[in-house]
């Protein structure tokens, strides 16, 4: 008799111990849905009349995006340590065959994401750059596009250059040099192009960042000037932070 009381005992903390653990996953996923629309805005302001001249006397320029560690972050099913901590639910999974086996990405939203590319594609025509696979990159780009059709130029692994690292070459993306950028959390990856470059620090977890939400008074002036390098050229004793 004692023995079955154990076991039932026992049986009861299994099923609370895990319903415990999903409760827990569901409250975690709802927090991180609730960061990546909260409150926190950068404040749209219609264009006088005159910042609507001088924006016409501009050309459109082009952000380019880099993905892993600048947008997002992830993990695969292979990884012992990964960097996010244990329990915490991805925003997405993607599931891919890379050399003939199924691969299970976790992917992690960089914080405010969503509307900083809301944001940016009014401003800015949009480019994916990633030295990822394009089997993988091009599923996260879909992704954070989300039907929205702000994410349809990209660049993959096999458009870089690998020296010592990959390098992206923005020239292949457009010949006016003057009206191109590049966010990116790799000095490495614009190492050619060093006066085109925002550098943002990598991001991991930390479910506080505002990097992208920082960056958007800046690039709300940077597409009224005729050359970003002009501004930009003025970033360089950042590049070598990370």
């Amino acid at each position: 008799m004692l023995k079955h009381v154990v076991m039932g005992l026992r049986g009861f903390f299994l099923f609370a111990a895990k319903l415990w653990s999903f409760l827990c996953y569901c409250v975690r996923r709802q927090v991180r849905a609730i960061v990546q629309h909260q409150t926190v805005r950068y404040e749209i302001i219609p264009l006088s009349p005159l910042s609507r001249h001088r924006l016409n006397l501009v050309h459109r320029k082009i952000l380019v995006l880099d993905l892993d560690e600048t947008l997002i972050h992830s993990h695969h099913d292979g990884v012992i340590r990964p960097t996010i901590r244990p329990g915490t639910p991805p925003d997405f999974v993607l599931k891919v065959i890379i050399d003939r086996h199924p691969v299970r990405f976790f992917v992690h939203k960089r914080p405010h994401v969503d509307f900083f590319l809301d944001v940016v594609s009014q401003w800015y025509d949009l480019v994916v750059f990633t030295a990822s696979m394009e089997i993988y990159g091009a599923a996260v780009a879909d992704k954070l596009d989300n039907g929205r059709k702000i994410l349809n130029r990209r660049y993959y692994r096999q458009h870089c250059s690998l020296e010592s690292s990959y390098t992206k070459n923005l020239s292949a993306i457009s010949t006016d040099l003057s009206s191109i950028m590049i966010l990116d959390n790799s000095p490495g990856a614009y190492r050619a192009y060093p006066d085109n470059a925002i550098p943002i620090k990598s991001w991991f977890s930390d479910a506080r960042d505002t990097a992208l939400l920082n960056l958007l008074p800046m690039l709300d002036a940077l597409r009224f000037v005729h050359d970003v390098r002009s501004v930009l050229s003025r970033n360089l004793h950042l590049h070598k932070l990370w």
